[in-house]
């Protein structure tokens, strides 16, 4: 650097002789020798600054090629060590104005604050380039799969702005920057006004993190913020979440903490899906089994002992016990509700696509005016969408298709065709009834 300052420094005097020797007048040589010499450093900068990246980045390239690493292949793809080819052009102009301007002190000092402003945005870009870098390399560990250290990283870019930022304005106005941050302190209200959402998903970040609330390709529920889907992103501010419908929605960071949310990692981490739906059964087909019903149901595989089993036992008891069975009301007796129970029962026990080991079991709800709800509750053994509606849909078509033969009927909300059966087999024409 020495050696191009004292170069500088001859070519000054030499540019300034040559103009003399020209026969310029004197009021002009000075300003001329000054633009002259400013404009060839110039250019000299740029000639250098672009061998600097060219060569940095040919050296650069042939090792990272060579090694086995693959954190440099992302400081490369990044452009982190390109950012630091910058830096020589302007240490070529620091050391080289001190010559050029040695009777300008006052622009020799503009241009050195010039070049230190410069200097210190080339370092706060690099250092950005360097946090995103690591940023990637953490997102491609097993170790932090799932986890929201992009937020961290963030957090991380915003202290480098913010302390760059400062640097630049101590520079500017010329005072410490010690100084400068003291002087935050008096704007501390403005600034948290400012950041709010910042220091809330901060804050959040952190506490998502810590207690591993939500990772990324986890899918959660968000009825507040309209979301049902895929987590893809993680922030220090926003969540991204992929809808089964393809959209996106972005939900706020604190929004996690703040409000309550379904995540179903358990679901995927047990394999199984849970199976939760009602058939409505129409109260009024509901009644006790008499003998043709159960010989009828003594035929089908799944409940024929249960119906041998439990028929002994009913009437046994009410031998013991004297009942008088001329009415049916009287003792113990089988429902056609309670034999399909059993028969829904093992019929989804004994179905290859429910999890056995999860808890299965087909149960009666509160009666609405819909009619009596029965429930079926159990797992599937298969947590792919698809696949889960699928087997869903078998065990309803099946428990749908068979209700029939245990007399009883599904409610139904009366339709068009139901009233004109209705009309009809009143013997009143529609048009008729219309008109009256």
């Amino acid at each position: 650097m020495n050696y191009l300052a004292i170069n500088s420094y001859r070519f000054n005097h030499w540019s300034k002789n040559q103009l003399i020797e020209w026969g310029v007048a004197d009021k002009y040589i000075d300003n001329l020798t000054l633009i002259i010499d400013c404009a060839l450093l110039l250019i000299i900068s740029i000639i250098v600054d672009l061998i600097a990246r060219k060569l940095i980045m040919r050296v650069v390239a042939y090792y990272v090629k060579r090694s086995k690493n693959d954190w440099d292949d992302v400081f490369y793809e990044k452009r982190v060590f390109l950012g630091l080819a910058h830096i020589i052009p302007a240490l070529i102009i620091d050391f080289s104005a001190e010559f050029i301007l040695i009777d300008y002190p006052d622009l020799e000092n503009f241009i050195s604050k010039i070049i230190i402003l410069y200097v210190i945005v080339i370092i706060m870009l690099v250092v950005d380039r360097i946090i995103k870098a690591l940023n990637h390399i953490a997102l491609s560990r097993a170790y932090f799969e799932g986890k929201p250290v992009s937020s961290f990283f963030q957090l991380f870019s915003i202290v480098n702005y913010i302390f760059g930022t400062v640097l630049l304005l101590s520079q500017i106005i010329g005072k410490s920057p010690l100084a400068f941050l003291g002087a935050f302190g008096a704007g501390a209200a403005i600034f948290l006004l400012v950041f709010r959402d910042t220091i809330l998903g901060l804050v959040a970040s952190i506490q998502v993190s810590v207690n591993d609330m939500v990772r990324i390709n986890d899918w959660i529920t968000m009825e507040k913020y309209g979301a049902d889907g895929d987590v893809i992103e993680i922030n220090l501010t926003t969540v991204k979440v992929r809808n089964w419908d393809k959209t996106i929605t972005t939900i706020p960071t604190y929004a996690l903490v703040s409000d309550s949310f379904k995540n179903w990692r358990g679901m995927t981490s047990v394999g199984v899906r849970r199976i939760k739906r009602s058939l409505l059964i129409d109260v009024r087909s509901i009644q006790f089994a008499d003998e043709e019903l159960l010989k009828s149901l003594s035929k089908v595989e799944f409940i024929r002992e249960y119906i041998a089993d439990r028929q002994k036992e009913i009437d046994e008891y009410n031998r013991l016990n004297q009942i008088d069975k001329s009415t049916k009301v009287n003792g113990r007796n089988l429902t056609n509700l309670g034999i399909f129970r059993k028969y829904a029962t093992e019929y989804i026990r004994k179905h290859p696509q429910v999890a056995d080991h999860e808890t299965m079991m087909v149960r009666q709800l509160q009666p609405t005016e819909n009619g009596l709800p029965l429930e079926i509750y159990c797992f599937s053994s298969s947590i792919e969408w698809v696949t889960y509606e699928s087997i869903m849909s078998d065990i309803f078509d099946h428990l749908l298709s068979a209700i029939g033969q245990f007399e009883l009927n599904l409610f139904q909300s009366p339709s068009g065709t139901d009233l004109l059966t209705m009309a009809s087999n009143l013997s009143i024409s529609p048009s008729l009834s219309e008109t009256k």
